[in-house]
């Protein structure tokens, strides 16, 4: 009845950038930081995962002789996220 929810979503953080690259597309880490109120290194580790999956690509580079990290979804990503709010909504429309 109930279909299985992906795992790499159901994370709060990860679940926190990917609804944040759903609707600007990409973003610079800095960013996705100050909207997630997340430490550099937690959010490092998950976005290093959302990668793995391939929900994301990591681009970096220099800017003004500066790192940046710009995180930027991927077609699979949006599948992936859109899946897991249809899955959220069975569970939600239940009836007792």
């Amino acid at each position: 009845m109930f279909k299985d929810l992906d795992p790499i979503l159901h994370s709060q953080l990860r679940l926190a950038v990917m609804s944040l690259l759903i609707s600007v597309k990409q973003a610079e880490f800095t960013f996705l930081k100050e909207k997630t109120n997340s430490t550099a290194g937690n959010l490092s580790v998950q976005i290093q995962k959302l990668k793995e999956a391939g929900y994301i690509e990591v681009i970096k580079e220099f800017k003004d002789n500066y790192p940046n990290t710009t995180c930027k979804i991927t077609a699979k990503g949006i599948k992936a996220f859109e899946e897991y709010v249809k899955s959220l909504q069975q569970y939600l429309q239940v009836k007792k």
